[in-house]
């Protein structure tokens, strides 16, 4: 038997993490700007929970989800998607009784069985807001221009922002019966799944990938031609909100959703990128969400971002992410000093500096190798003359004749000082330590 990771799953590894790290810590730190707090929900939820808060009818329930019976006889699901768990979070914690609006957001993996393609993965990563208790356009126009801060702080551009809105479900149940009665005469051309969806949720044949399906509902009536008056308010105060707050935007009628909640507002930021065009995040308000799961009427309006998609298309468009950071000191040992050098490199760890040094029992010629691949930025070499003078020469590996005789308690200060500077300033530190040192 072959040990592999599961198909449509990948391990991320070191030389990847940072870019990982920093877009995590971006979207943490720009959500606090705007007052989203962090909430962790759990991997697999029952199955129930995303029957009825995703959708019967929803493909991610009838076919993707990844669903097991436990020990104890009970159906149990990992969770396809946020929104769910954190609407059974707000509700299970009493959070209709914090202060409104009451705003989340969340860093998840979630799964899903579905065809594995670049950037599409069964496990994934998503980052994602939830705001609960403001039923006006401001919240959504917050949201979006949440999420157009964090990409202009990345260094994405070229990607433009689709609005539209998808109407309550009093306006839906009429617009339904219009698009039916379009989508009739094309019945039996549409593909098997749409012609599930044209009695169950026939709004999702818009949305379908198939070439012939999306040459039929290419003019096919859009719901944002038959909103209700409320409806239309309700957008009108979201295009005003966005111009206010000076943020560009399309007005896109074909924008639908694969999930049952959504209600009015939805969006859609989406590459114009050369080769990687396609939705980049998407969301939308569900004002019916909560009182769907049981709890009192709550007006709700959330987005999820793919991780894997933002790093693709960060990729793409040649946005610079840190890389990972190399030791900035490396301790090669001569003559039986290994516990010497270990109790060195443990201050200079304590003192913040990244330093390694030989754990392998190397010659010293392989261990100045091996500090040249490791990156480090200086080399020093300790060995019992150096112990006994309480001195070493610091030495740098990446530019040429730059030295300096420090003493052994002067280190941690000094490569303090040196690391994560320019090489200008490094220099100007050596030199500055060279000519007050005395040594």
């Amino acid at each position: 038997m072959k040990i592999a990771a599961p198909k449509g799953t990948r391990d991320i590894l070191p030389g990847e993490i940072t870019a990982w790290q920093h877009v995590e810590q971006v979207f943490a730190e720009i959500c606090g700007r705007f007052g989203y707090q962090e909430i962790r929900i759990p991997t697999f939820e029952q199955t129930g929970l995303f029957q009825r808060g995703v959708g019967n009818t929803t493909d991610i329930v009838q076919k993707e989800m990844y669903t097991f019976e436990d020990k104890g006889g009970r159906s149990m699901s990992l969770r396809p998607e946020g929104t769910a768990g954190v609407v059974r979070s707000f509700l299970e914690n009493g959070m209709a009784s914090w202060p409104s609006p009451v705003r989340l957001f969340y860093n998840i993996t979630a799964f899903r069985y579905e065809n594995v393609q670049k950037g599409r993965y069964r496990e994934f990563h998503q980052f994602g807001c939830e705001a609960f208790g403001a039923s006006g356009p401001a919240i959504d126009a917050e949201l979006i221009s949440l999420l157009q801060l964090y990409f202009q702080t990345l260094g994405l551009s070229r990607t433009s922002l689709h609005i539209s809105s998808i109407g309550c479900p009093v306006c839906r149940e009429s617009y339904l019966e219009v698009l039916k009665k379009f989508l009739q005469p094309h019945l039996d051309r549409l593909c098997t799944d749409c012609q599930e969806r044209f009695v169950k949720n026939p709004m999702r044949i818009i949305d379908c990938k198939e070439a012939v399906c999306r040459g039929i509902t290419r003019d096919a009536p859009a719901q944002l031609d038959h909103i209700c008056s409320d409806c239309q308010r309700h957008f009108q105060g979201l295009c005003d909100n966005l111009d206010s707050l000076g943020l560009d935007y399309i007005i896109d009628r074909k924008i639908v959703r694969g999930l049952d909640y959504y209600t009015r507002t939805v969006f859609e930021f989406i590459s114009e990128n050369v080769g990687t065009q396609g939705t980049i995040c998407g969301g939308g308000r569900y004002d019916g969400l909560v009182a769907a799961m049981g709890g009192p009427p709550t007006p709700g309006i959330g987005f999820a971002l793919g991780v894997e998609r933002l790093l693709m298309e960060l990729a793409a468009q040649r946005v610079q992410l840190p890389q990972p950071a190399p030791p900035t000191v490396y301790l090669a040992v001569t003559g039986s000093m290994e516990q010497q050098a270990a109790s060195l490199c443990f201050a200079l760890r304590r003192a913040g500096v990244r330093a390694q040094t030989d754990l392998l029992d190397r010659s010293l010629k392989a261990q100045m190798k091996h500090a040249g691949k490791s990156g480090a930025q200086f080399v020093l070499v300790l060995g019992p003359d150096e112990l006994a003078a309480g001195t070493t020469q610091l030495r740098s590996l990446l530019r040429e004749n730059v030295t300096a005789v420090v003493r052994l308690a002067d280190l941690p200060d000094l490569l303090c000082g040196l690391q994560d500077r320019p090489a200008a300033e490094q220099d100007k530190i050596i030199d500055d330590y060279a000519s007050t040192s005395a040594i």
